[in-house]
């Protein structure tokens, strides 16, 4: 049974604009307890911000988060997307092509929709993997 990715992604990501600030970006982060960011100028993508970013790229740098836009350490465009109406199998071969743990799912048109991560993957492909039950586990606080 193919799976198609609007049934597996999560909707409603969290999106800043490239003049973010890296300190507010990561504040987000902590807030909605989640990995990455979306990087969006109106509706268009402009790139993706995770927690690695902001380690190797801005830390590890010596750069001040506090001052540091976050359109300066983002992973910029090409940024690797999917459709609502991909499958789940395509988005496995995208990371697996690319080294990506998370997707953005965007609209025609580029507007970003939700995201998709390796964990949602094997939740849905093997839910008693043991992916699977780490990506369900409740968040290290």
């Amino acid at each position: 049974m193919t799976t198609r990715i609007r049934d597996v992604m999560s909707p409603g990501t969290a999106a800043v604009e490239p003049m973010t600030t890296v300190a507010r970006a990561a504040r987000l982060m902590r807030e909605q307890d989640i990995g990455d960011v979306l990087v969006t100028y109106d509706c268009d993508l402009f790139g993706m911000l995770t927690d690695r970013d902001i380690v190797i790229r801005t830390l590890a740098e010596g750069l001040d988060p506090a001052v540091t836009s976050v359109g300066s350490v983002c992973t910029r465009p090409p940024v690797v997307t999917l459709a609502p109406d991909d499958t789940t199998d395509h988005a496995i071969d995208l990371m697996r092509q690319y080294a990506v743990r998370r997707l953005p799912v965007v609209e025609h048109g580029g507007c970003p929709v939700g995201i998709v991560s390796l964990g949602d993957l094997a939740t849905t492909d093997d839910p008693h993997s043991a992916l699977a039950g780490v990506s369900r586990a409740a968040p290290n606080r």
